[in-house]
């Protein structure tokens, strides 16, 4: 090993089932509302139960658990409220990394983006609402990467979370509307013009739209 040779640190249990349990929150393999048993997780993703406790200590904190004192623990249902702030933190962190962004992106940055954008536009065309969701939260984490700092992203990183769940959610019961898949044509257009007051807009206007569709929801 030489001196510049990074050493891996092997990822703890916790961590591990912190992972898995997120990713089965997250594509409704645990759906809102089911209860959450520990010795039961615990069995089916292979980890004893403390780390499963201790993740689910984190999911909690991360609000994607409830926990109801003498009531039992379940997965944090969907409310009105929740969505409504969920929007509204996403116009507030969303719009500024916009705006940060057009004016940070590299070249590099602006090609990827465009590829991740045309598989979206790709699958708004398809018959699959996942495959559109999968695409559409590449775009928007990858757009948090472009600002390079990392406070933004552990922000955004678990309200693109929560947002991919309630989408799949929305999904889940309804036939796929094509209109209903939003275009982020506008926003690489700011994007690429360096444009930060556009990227904003253009951003503020594809969160407003996506608002619009809470009308059939609840």
């Amino acid at each position: 090993m030489t001196a510049g040779d990074k050493i891996e640190v092997p990822q703890r249990a916790s961590d591990q089932a912190y992972d898995q349990l997120l990713e089965r929150i997250l594509d409704l393999r645990i759906p809102p509302g089911a209860v959450v048993h520990e010795q039961q997780l615990a069995d089916e993703i292979g980890f004893g139960r403390m780390p499963v406790r201790e993740a689910i200590a984190r999911l909690a904190s991360d609000r994607f658990i409830t926990v109801m004192p003498r009531r039992g623990t379940v997965v944090t249902a969907l409310s009105l409220e929740d969505v409504l702030n969920m929007f509204e933190a996403r116009e507030a962190i969303e719009c500024g990394v916009a705006y940060i962004a057009a004016r940070r992106a590299s070249d590099e940055d602006l090609a990827t983006l465009r590829d991740l954008i045309k598989a979206a536009e790709k699958a708004r065309k398809g018959a699959e609402s996942e495959n559109f969701l999968r695409d559409d939260y590449e775009i928007h984490a990858f757009l948090v990467h472009m600002v390079n700092n990392s406070l933004l992203q552990d922000a955004a990183q678990r309200l693109l979370q929560h947002n991919l769940r309630f989408w799949r959610s929305y999904w889940s019961t309804r036939p796929v509307q094509h209109s209903s898949m939003l275009s982020h044509s506008a926003l690489l257009t700011a994007l690429e013009a360096r444009n930060s007051q556009a990227a904003e807009e253009a951003m503020r206007e594809h969160i407003g739209a996506s608002k619009q569709l809470l009308q059939s929801v609840f």
